[in-house]
């Protein structure tokens, strides 16, 4: 059997255990006729699949970092600053498109989104082709790739916005908790996409790992603009009160009066927090553990070899985890999820430092990836949408996620400069800074999470 077909099977089988519980549980009843329910299926999965391999066309470069830094293209440190850039860029990019979402809609911003980063890994395929020719060398390699990485992330930053912006009408706040979790579940193959997929590409050259993404996110440019809409009515059915923040509220608000409305909230206030830490700890994780396998030579292990597919199961179940609880065990309310979640984020980390050269370690962090998969679902998946409406959803869910890649973007910058290199870096003892740098971030995660723990936006029900 090829390595991708049994890759794969695990994440299928998962997929439809998954479908049979959440087919098979009782379901919230909120009056919406089957018609609806078949269309609203017809809308958040293409836009999905979209999200999932916008993954793929951002990861890609992370994934064979250890391949270009072997070939003498791009070594680890250049990777984690380039890569900083790249997540701050994505994170300020934010406070431009989050609007620019609300104003023009999800459906168009998603299609800008993918169509985008489709020409910027084009273009990132020519550079590989022009790097492994030898017409481009060192620091020239570099500075094309950061440019070229930092445009890829300015658009890829629509994508977010985009899936929470198109999906906020379709789903009440009591059906939201699901959606979170199918949110980190279409994050976790979209990580598939991006780590096992590009492996299998690079076989063929370094080009193809951006050539691979670039076709398939124009075809879905086609796909998405054929089937995704903004709101029911866009669909042919009727708009419903959703019960979020901007239940009731008639018109648009400016800007200035979305932020200033956003940010008298305490626990939005809390939320960003949160998701500055929880963005830190994601790529902490899912960025540094391959580099640190295959420097110490522990890259014929198990959980080496299966990265994207480990990762993409542990994000399957952390999302179905963290969307079950919400829904049905809290009321949906996201803080005591989240509150669950990074108690399991810390005990990985602790575990971890103690791990370090151990083939447990990378279970630890596979256990991690699940915790804050399902946090990050919780909260920019579907708490943005809870207290920031469905009106000013580009706006809320920009400022959120901004967070999030603020604190990735920290992480690469202080890994960049914190851990071993050359000789140094083949001692399991002496990265002792990568995980001893989450533990402390992983504590005040868990401290704001159980700050928001009764948080609820405080709208009526309603139905469709």
């Amino acid at each position: 059997m090829p390595a991708w077909l049994r890759n794969l099977a695990p994440i299928v089988l998962l997929l439809c255990a998954v479908g049979v519980v959440l087919w098979r549980m009782p379901k919230v009843d909120l009056g919406h006729s089957e018609a609806f329910k078949r269309r609203r299926v017809m809308n958040w999965l293409p836009l999905g699949l979209t999200y999932a391999f916008l993954y793929f066309g951002r990861y890609n470069l992370s994934a064979i970092v250890s391949e270009l830094d072997k070939a003498g293209l791009l070594t680890k440190t250049q990777f984690n600053e380039l890569d900083g850039v790249g997540a701050w860029v994505y994170g300020i990019a934010f406070l431009i498109n989050g609007p620019l979402t609300d104003r023009f809609g999800g459906r168009k911003t998603i299609l800008i989104a993918a169509g985008a980063s489709a020409l910027c890994n084009a273009a990132m395929a020519v550079i590989m082709q022009r790097a492994t020719s030898g017409a481009m060398q060192g620091p020239e390699v570099q500075r094309a790739l950061l440019y070229a990485n930092a445009a890829n992330m300015y658009f890829q930053s629509f994508g977010a916005v985009s899936i929470v912006k198109v999906n906020a009408p379709w789903f009440h706040v009591r059906e939201r908790g699901v959606l979170g979790g199918l949110f980190g579940i279409l994050i976790s193959l979209g990580l598939y996409f991006a780590y096992d997929w590009t492996l299998l590409l690079v076989k063929f050259g370094f080009a193809a790992a951006f050539w691979g993404p670039s076709v398939v996110l124009v075809l879905c440019v086609f796909v998405a603009a054929k089937y995704v809409r903004d709101t029911p009515s866009d669909a042919g059915f009727e708009d419903f009160d959703t019960a979020d923040a901007t239940s009731g509220q008639t018109g648009t608000m400016s800007v200035g009066s979305v932020l200033r409305k956003m940010f008298s909230q305490r626990v939005i206030w809390l939320i960003v927090a949160i998701e500055f830490c929880s963005g830190f700890l994601r790529q902490a994780v899912m960025k540094q553990y391959r580099p640190f396998a295959k420097a110490v030579g522990m890259d014929g292990s198990f959980v080496y070899q299966n990265w994207g597919m480990l990762l993409c199961v542990a994000g399957i179940l952390g999302g179905v985890f963290a969307g079950f609880i919400s829904d049905r065990v809290f009321g949906s309310r996201r803080g005591p999820v989240a509150s669950v979640l990074y108690g399991g984020l810390l005990i990985g980390c602790v575990c971890a430092y103690f791990l370090l050269g151990s083939p447990l370690l990378g279970w630890s962090v596979v256990f991690m990836s699940l915790c804050v998969i399902g946090v990050h679902g919780m909260l920019s998946g579907t708490a943005s949408m809870d207290f920031g409406g469905s009106k000013n959803a580009g706006v809320v869910t920009g400022v959120i996620d901004g967070f999030v890649y603020l604190g990735t973007g920290t992480q690469a910058f202080y890994y960049a400069r914190s851990l071993p290199t050359g000789a140094d870096a083949k001692v399991a003892a002496n990265w002792g800074v990568w995980p001893s740098a989450m533990i402390p971030v992983a504590v005040v995660g868990l401290l704001l999470c159980a700050l928001i723990w009764n948080a609820k936006p405080g709208k009526s029900s309603g139905a469709h």
